[in-house]
């Protein structure tokens, strides 16, 4: 039933780089906007990056220049190229879709993913 799946989390040292993928199963269905979210222990969850179906893709001030956000249309995954990165990158970064549960569906609905560990020492 999990029907986005993160991946290439880690370890790094600051001003490493780290490459993570969104998954998306087959049962989601016509994705539209990707998003990847980040959430430090005791901290709210802020939203990193987005693309748009269209390939629009915004940034958060604090990766902005550093982290670039991408998808490859054919599989709805999405990639997040973390470079530069900074002791207060280290989150638990979670992947989002807005999607349809069904193909029959009317509307969409926001799926996530179960997260992987991003930890940046300096």
């Amino acid at each position: 039933q999990v029907r986005l799946v993160e991946s290439g989390g880690g370890s790094a040292q600051a001003g490493g780089s780290l490459r993570l993928s969104c998954a998306s199963s087959s049962r989601i269905f016509s994705i539209s906007n990707m998003r990847w979210y980040r959430q430090a222990p005791g901290k709210q969850r802020k939203l990193v990056a987005s693309i748009t179906s269209g390939g629009t893709s915004n940034y958060a001030d604090s990766v902005q220049g550093r982290f670039t956000i991408s998808r490859i249309y054919a599989n709805n995954t999405a990639y997040l190229q973390m470079n530069s990165l900074k002791p207060e990158d280290t989150a638990v970064y979670t992947c989002n879709a807005d999607g349809r549960r069904f193909p029959y569906d009317t509307s969409r609905s926001p799926f996530w993913g179960q997260g992987t560990q991003v930890t940046v020492s300096s």
